[in-house]
């Protein structure tokens, strides 16, 4: 079997053991997240992505709050704000 794919197959299982975990370690956040490493130091150095340092030294974050994070300032679709934009006039009518 070719070298690449043997080493492309454990990059996907790697990736499927991080799927299973609830606490992530530095590198397998940057996996997890796509931030590269310098930008996620920036982040925990900044206090500005919830993670946690139990013996000082090393960080590790918490899946769930990690997609949390991910997903906050959340934008509107264009559908989305058309839908609301037609509830709105539906209810507020001019008289």
């Amino acid at each position: 079997m070719d070298n690449l794919l043997i080493l492309e197959r454990l990059d996907r299982l790697e990736k499927l053991l991080i799927g299973s975990k609830e606490v992530l370690t530095f590198d397998e956040t940057c996996d997890y997240t796509g931030i590269s490493r310098s930008y996620l130091y920036k982040l925990t150095s900044s206090g500005r992505i919830p993670h946690s340092k139990p013996n000082g030294k090393m960080l590790f974050f918490e899946k769930t709050k990690l997609v949390d994070w991910l997903l906050q300032n959340k934008r509107k679709s264009q559908q989305e704000i058309e839908a609301e934009a037609l509830t709105y006039a539906m209810h507020h009518k001019v008289r």
